[in-house]
This record gives structure tokens, sequence and C-alpha cells, in this order.
């Protein structure tokens, strides 16, 4: 496969998931700023939320302060941001049309339509009501372009291709996800196991569609400690970093026996891969949640770059 092409589709890949990831963002950054607050802080979530989608300088570049409207219309439309859902489809659909024929029928239809159907939203229409409405929208069209690849795809380099950009750009945004709410969000010592506490974390849990899963899982109110281990080492939880990493691995053995070689990003996914197998969320949270999420993320942008490089994706 040309070093173009493979680029395209991993791209559009994470790009169709980074969308639905920005929503889910939103969803927790939303939610948050429903919750009341007392003193300093109002609209604080909202920085965050920017910090852990890369998105601050970016916004804090055009607008002086932070408020609901235009944060969410930075995250959604801004087409100066390109990590912005519109910015998003577009790029997506853009890679989709430049490798059409490597895509399905039905792989082509999902994107296109959710790149046409997104277009005809105005920032106007977003409105308190609406808000989750489209957030949900944005969700359900990842769904269909995934369901659409998985169902119709050839298990070949461009299955694989995908799957590497899907799973990166999730653990990414996982981490992320996590970390904001551990690190950032909830600071104090005394607030941890308080009523506002319980809502933040099923707010995250929520943002990973796992708030129901988690209490089959565990049979347990809301547990810093039981979340965390969940959403990084549950492999039966599809959104946790320890499931990314087995289909990360599953999708480069493929590469590998396709391609008949193997690259130094497959020895540093293995790496990471084995750091998630033998984790213990009990040394996790002796030697800090934030530093490892934070090592994490590391290893995970090192990765996306040496694919990039062993599969010339700037060649």
């Amino acid at each position: 496969m040309l070093g173009r092409t493979a680029n395209d589709l991993y791209w559009l890949a994470r790009y169709v998931e980074r969308a639905e990831n920005i929503a889910r963002l939103i969803e927790v950054g939303y939610r948050i700023a429903l919750l009341p607050r007392e003193g300093e802080g109002y609209n604080e979530e909202w920085r965050y939320t920017l910090a852990s989608a890369g998105c601050a300088d970016g916004y804090f570049a055009k607008h002086d302060n932070l408020n609901t409207r235009d944060v969410i219309n930075y995250l959604l439309f801004d087409c100066s941001n390109r990590s912005s859902v519109q910015s998003c489809l577009k790029a997506a659909r853009r890679s989709g049309r430049a490798q059409r024929i490597a895509l399905t029928r039905d792989m082509w239809e999902a994107l296109n339509d959710a790149w046409i159907e997104f277009s005809n939203i105005k920032p106007t229409d977003v409105t308190a009501n609406e808000l989750p409405k489209i957030l949900d929208w944005i969700r359900s069209r990842s769904a269909l372009y995934r369901g659409a690849m998985l169902n119709t795809i050839l298990r070949d380099s461009t299955y694989f291709f995908s799957q590497i950009g899907t799973f990166l750009e999730r653990a990414d945004n996982t981490a992320r996800i996590l970390d904001v709410k551990y690190y950032v969000l909830l600071p104090e010592v005394e607030m941890v196991g308080s009523g506002v506490d319980n809502v933040q974390w099923g707010a995250i849990l929520r943002s990973v569609s796992a708030h129901r899963s988690y209490r089959w899982v565990y049979k347990q109110n809301y547990r810093p400690w039981r979340i965390a281990e969940y959403l990084i080492f549950h492999k039966a939880m599809p959104r946790s970093l320890g499931a990314c990493y087995d289909h990360i691995m599953t999708s480069l053995d493929g590469l590998g026996q396709s391609c008949g070689a193997r690259y130094t990003c497959h020895e540093t996914a293995l790496e990471t891969a084995h750091l998630l197998s033998e984790g213990d969320i009990d040394a996790v949270f002796r030697s800090g949640l934030h530093e490892f999420l934070q090592d994490f993320i590391t290893r995970n942008n090192r990765f996306g770059c040496e694919v990039a490089e062993a599969y010339h994706f700037n060649g």
C-alpha cells in the first residue's frame, strides 16, 4: 500500500473517532457546568475541557473569556480549530474522497451523509434543549461509519490502518478524560466521596458509555480507584486503554504479516500493551494517576509518530 493511501485511511479513522470524542468531551463539560458551584472557579470546567481536547491555546487566541456558548461553538463549528467536529468531518470526508476506491459504498455513504447533515446545523440551532440531541447525533454518525467499516471491508491493510487510527485516537481520549476529572476537576481532597464527586464521576462514565457497565462489573457505588481501573485496565470495557491496545496489537500483527516486516512502532505498542496487561491500580495511585496518564499519552503520541515513519505517511 502506498504511504499516501495508508496516511489517508489512518487519518480518516482518527478524524471520525475524534469527532465523536469531542462530542463526548462537550457532554462531560456541559454536565459538570450544570453542577452548582460556590465562590471562584465558575466556568473553569470549560478551561479544562479545552485543555483536554488540545484546543485551549486556539480558543484563547480568539476569545478573552470563557463562556458556555463560545466554547461549544468553538468545539463544534470553528473551522480554525482543527479538532472541531466540523473540521474533523470535513477532513475525514476529504481523505475518504481521495481514497474512494479503498472504501466500500456503505462506508462512503455513512461518511458523506454525516458531513452533509452536519453542514446543515448552525450555531444558532444549538440551544440548551437541542445540544444533547446534537451530541447524540454525532456519536451515532461515528458509530454508523464504524459499523459500515466493520461489516463490509476486507481484513487487509485498509482495515488494519483504520483500526490503528481509531484505537490510537480512542485511547488518547479516554486517558485525557480521566486525567481531566481526577487531576484538575477535583484537586481538593476533602471533596472525594462527596455528592459532587459522585456526580462528576457519573458524568465521566457516561461520557465513555460506561455508567451501566461499571455497575454490572463492580456492583458497587462509584469509587475513584475502581473507575480508574475500569477505564485503564479492564479489557472487556471497549473504550479502556487496555482494550484499545489489544485492538492495536491485532492490527499491527496483521500489517506485519502482510508487509513481511516489523518496525519500531511494533515494539513501542508491545511495551505499552504489556504495561496495561500487567498494571496494578494500587501501584498507579501510589505513584500518581496524573503522572501515569501523562506517561501513557506521551507513549501513545510517540507510537503514532512511529507508525507514520514506518509506513511512509509523509512520503
